[in-house]
């Protein structure tokens, strides 16, 4: 067929039409807006940075969110060297051994604080508990998740909160199982025992009760994923990003082989921050 005038305009009419469905299939992403001058971090002893500087104590100078040690290059200190009006006002409002049924506490505290952006890291301890009977349903971890994000929400409304998902304490089980001083620790303290008992059985009972206690953590992201989407635009959940990251034994502490280390909080910094607003 010739190419006359009508039919080059019809081809070109055709190119711009698809070329707009093209572009409007990829939304812009959403401006964070200008970094933040205050931020609380919320969440259990992987937030308080716990064992990751001394022997069973918490280093907040070492959280991947709020601390200030260089050599993990916290999202406090990355923030700071855009804004430096957030100096001195990065708060630690987590707590060693808490769960969910501690974040709606916590998320008060943020809220009285005044603070323009939040980090949630909370779950671990919901799961890692003693036996798998004892690990918190999903219905209720959705109900403490709900009830933290709602104080923010109404107490913070132009605040950003940042949603990081639960580690894959798995893989935990994975990478320290050949350790004999993992495998003493996890004994001696009784870590996460859902988990962590009898670590070199292959048993098909401890198998299905590792899968079990796995598939709990899977769902307790899904329902973190929903509860952030649920919040609206200022939320954002860090797409799995953690708990797909593959972390080795030797960014573990090596006091308990479940905390991670100053390594271990230097790359959760930078798997966070990559997978956050983009400040």
């Amino acid at each position: 067929m010739p190419l006359t005038r009508h039919t080059l305009s019809l081809f070109a009419a055709v190119s711009v039409l698809i070329g707009s469905i093209v572009v409007g299939a990829v939304p812009a992403a959403a401006d964070p807006g200008p970094p933040p001058s205050s931020m609380s971090s919320l969440g259990d002893s992987i937030t308080r940075g716990f064992n990751a500087c001394g022997w069973y104590v918490d280093c907040t100078s070492r959280s991947f969110s709020t601390g200030d040690n260089a050599s993990v290059n916290a999202h406090y200190l990355r923030i700071r060297a855009a804004n430096p009006a957030i100096n001195g006002r990065n708060y630690n409002d987590s707590q060693t051994g808490a769960d969910s049924a501690d974040l709606p506490g916590q998320a008060s505290s943020a809220v009285s604080r005044g603070v323009q952006y939040v980090t949630v890291l909370i779950g671990a301890n919901d799961a890692c508990t003693g036996s798998e009977s004892s690990m918190t349903t999903v219905g209720t971890f959705r109900a403490n998740i709900d009830t933290a994000l709602n104080h923010l929400r109404t107490g913070l409304p132009g605040a950003r909160v940042f949603v990081i998902s639960v580690p894959d304490i798995q893989r935990l089980w994975s990478v320290g199982r050949g350790s004999g001083s993992a495998r003493t620790a996890w004994s001696l303290f009784g870590i996460c025992q859902s988990m962590l008992a009898n670590p070199t059985s292959n048993a098909q009972a401890d198998v299905d009760r590792r899968n079990r206690v796995r598939q709990r953590v899977v769902d307790y992201n899904t329902q973190l994923a929903q509860a952030c989407a649920a919040y609206g635009a200022n939320c954002k959940f860090d797409n799995n990003a953690v708990f797909n990251y593959p972390f080795a034994l030797n960014q573990l502490s090596g006091w308990d082989y479940f905390h991670p280390n100053a390594t271990g909080q230097q790359v959760l910094a930078n798997v966070t921050y990559a997978a956050g607003f983009g400040w």
